[in-house]
C-alpha cells in the first residue's frame, strides 16, 4: 500500500475519533432546551406576550379612592393634578397624617418655632395665644401621641386665579394628655393612663405651581 493512502487512512481515523469525542462532550439536542427564536426577532408563539387593551380617559383611581367620582371635590383634585403632575392624593393623606402628629405634639409641648414653616400666619397666631395663656397661668401639658385612627378628605377646592389648592381633612387621633402646674407637677386636668380620642378638621393649602411640595395648615376646627 502506498504511503499516501496510509497517511489518508490515518487522518480519516483521527477525524472519526474527534467527532465521537465531540458528540460525547456536547451530547444531542434532547431534554430541557431553550425553544428556537422566530425570525426577525419575534418571539416563538408560545413565548409571545399577551396583548392588553389600554383604555384612556378612565377615572383616576387615585382620586376616586378618596372622594366620590364626579363630585366637586374630585374635580378640584383633578385640577390640582393638572397643574402639578407630581401631586398624589394618597401620598398627600399620608403626609397630612404625619403633619397632624408633628404639629399637634409641637403645640402641646409649646414648641411652635419647630412648626412655623408649616403654619399660616393666622393659625400660628391662634396657637401662640393658647401657648402664652398657659405660660401666664403657670401650666404645662404632657402629651403622648398614640396613633391616628382615621383620616379622610371632607372638602377640596381649587382657585383658578391663584392656582391655590385647598384640601380639608377630618382626622381622628388617640393620645394621652395631662395638664399640670408647672412648678409642682400637680395634675390639673387629665389622666396619664387614659387614652382619649380627639377629632379635628384641618385645612391645608398650597400653590400648585410652586416648586415647593410643602402644604401649610391654614385653618383648624375641632
Amino acid at each position: 500500500m502506498e504511503p499516501a493512502v496510509i497517511q489518508l487512512l490515518i487522518l480519516a481515523g483521527i477525524a472519526v475519533f474527534l467527532i465521537l469525542r465531540l458528540r460525547a462532550v456536547l451530547g444531542s439536542r434532547d431534554g430541557f432546551e431553550q425553544k428556537p427564536i422566530a425570525r426577525d426577532g419575534a418571539a416563538a408563539p408560545s413565548q409571545a406576550k399577551p396583548k392588553f387593551e389600554v383604555i384612556e380617559g378612565g377615572p383616576d383611581t387615585d382620586i376616586i379612592d378618596h372622594v366620590p367620582e364626579g363630585s366637586d371635590m374630585a374635580k378640584a383634585l383633578g385640577r390640582m393634578k393638572a397643574f402639578d403632575p407630581e401631586f398624589h392624593v394618597g401620598e398627600f393623606l399620608k403626609g397630612a397624617g404625619g403633619a397632624y402628629e408633628m404639629i399637634l405634639m409641637a403645640f402641646e409641648n409649646s414648641d411652635l418655632d419647630s412648626i412655623l414653616p408649616f403654619l399660616s400666619r393666622d393659625v400660628f397666631n391662634s396657637f401662640d395665644e393658647v401657648v402664652q395663656l398657659r405660660e401666664r397661668e403657670g401650666l404645662r401639658v404632657d402629651a403622648t401621641f398614640v396613633g391616628l385612627r382615621n383620616i379622610k378628605i371632607t372638602d377640596a377646592r381649587f382657585d383658578e386665579e391663584t392656582k391655590e389648592g385647598e384640601v380639608t381633612v377630618t382626622l381622628e387621633g388617640e393620645l394621652t394628655s395631662v395638664v399640670r402646674k408647672a412648678e409642682t407637677d400637680e395634675i390639673v386636668e387629665g389622666d396619664p393612663n387614659v387614652i382619649k380620642r380627639q377629632k379635628d378638621v384641618w385645612t391645608f393649602a398650597r400653590d400648585m405651581t410652586s416648586e415647593s411640595p410643602n402644604w401649610k395648615l391654614v385653618a383648624t376646627d375641632g
